[in-house]
């Protein structure tokens, strides 16, 4: 048996940890074909059936749950060399690969990343648009901004803000239905909230107001959903201050709520921390993120 690509292996271990080829190709941004065909070639190789192929996705064979722990160590081993190489790199250009939550990705990163574009026209940046804890240890992104600390003695993160949280609302709306004076006024009005977690519920339970699930008339459990459900005029939703305060359909109600914040980390891996592109972009992110979360800077392009 020759020696087998590293790719094959990194392919077999993603689709059996995400079950799937299209999880597995939206994680590697490869095409669900590409990935089929290595799955095919690394079976043929090995000389055995990895996978029990069915409607419900992926799921390992015996054989292919044996070889699995190997070949994630592979994976990983292949990652840390793929790091180490990235990390002597000295040119600020090539591509910088940036995982971060669905809202911070569609509305604050873009105008961002114009700005970086202009200052360092030779960096290109791949955006991870996913309120998933991405993979650093494995390359899924060069640099994650995190609400919450990483835990990995492998990662290095540094503290950079706390962005604010609002209750607002369309103008239009609150035009209409009338503006809350207080907390208790929120159970008169539609809310706009999670579909399958009971966060925001617990939430306003703090505040001893009687919500369930059926005060909450329009429910998602995508951010982008839910904020541009807010600027359609559904009702009242949380969002992001900064977000609330440079977008021209929204208002800010009651400002006294004691809502918590959201903690931005930024992490790396150690082994990449060299690369002077993606310090570059880092320390970047580190300014612009914090003049967002202050109100000073304009990382929203929401207003349409």
């Amino acid at each position: 048996m020759s020696e087998i690509d590293w790719n094959l292996i990194k392919s077999f271990v993603t689709v059996a940890e995400t079950g799937s080829l299209s999880a597995a190709a939206r994680k590697l941004s490869a095409s669900q074909p590409t990935l089929g065909r290595h799955i095919g070639e690394l079976e043929q190789a090995l000389g055995v059936i990895l996978f029990r192929r069915g409607r419900n996705g992926y799921a390992l064979t015996e054989a292919g749950a044996t070889l699995f722990e190997r070949g994630k160590a592979v994976s990983e081993q292949a990652s840390a060399f793929s790091r180490l190489a990235l990390g002597s790199v000295e040119a600020i250009e090539g591509t910088v690969r940036i995982a971060a939550s669905e809202v911070v990705a569609a509305y604050v990163l873009p105008d961002m990343m114009a700005r970086l574009g202009i200052e360092e026209p030779g960096i290109e940046v791949e955006i991870v648009a996913s309120n998933q804890v991405e993979n650093l240890l494995r390359r899924d992104a060069d640099i994650a901004i995190r609400m919450v600390k990483p835990a990995q003695n492998e990662l290095v993160a540094r503290k950079v803000c706390d962005i604010p949280l609002c209750a607002c609302a369309a103008i239009a709306y609150l035009d209409r239905r009338g503006r809350p004076l207080g907390p208790a006024d929120l159970v008169d009005h539609p809310l706009i909230g999670f579909d399958r977690s009971d966060e925001m519920i617990r939430g306003f339970a703090q505040f001893g107001l009687p919500v369930t699930r059926s005060s909450f008339r329009f429910r998602a459990d995508s951010q982008i959903v839910l904020w541009e459900a807010v600027r359609a005029g559904n009702g009242i939703g949380l969002g992001q201050e900064p977000l609330a305060d440079r977008d021209p359909l929204v208002e800010k109600v009651l400002p006294g709520l004691p809502l918590p914040s959201l903690p931005v980390w930024l992490a790396m891996h150690r082994d990449v921390r060299t690369s002077m592109r993606i310090r570059r972009v880092a320390d970047f992110l580190h300014e612009e993120l914090k003049r967002y979360s202050a109100g000073t800077g304009s990382g929203a392009n929401s207003a349409r």
